[in-house]
């Protein structure tokens, strides 16, 4: 396991560990860079528009393409780190 995927999986555990619940935008970020990193380009069927949480994951998943996993790793991790240094103040 590279040292990138080390501090990869490091941060999807301490994004866990958060006091507070990051914001909507955060979410949506953090769930769209997790599953670039870990799954690649979006693939499947966009939900349907009765499905707006699942459309607007699917979205900002498929808004990531092209991102190398690598990029979307370090991105992730970058965004992590950002979040607990708010957190701390």
């Amino acid at each position: 396991m590279s040292e990138l995927s080390v501090q990869f999986e490091t941060a999807a555990q301490e994004v866990q560990l958060l006091h507070k619940r990051p914001d909507n935008e955060h979410m949506l970020k953090l769930y769209a860079l997790y599953k670039q990193a870990t799954r690649g380009d979006a693939s499947g069927k966009r939900p349907g528009m009765f499905d707006v949480v699942g459309r607007t994951k699917y979205d900002a998943w498929a808004a990531l393409k092209g991102l190398d996993q690598a990029a979307a790793q370090q991105q992730y991790i970058d965004l992590v780190h950002e979040l607990q240094q708010a957190e701390q103040g």
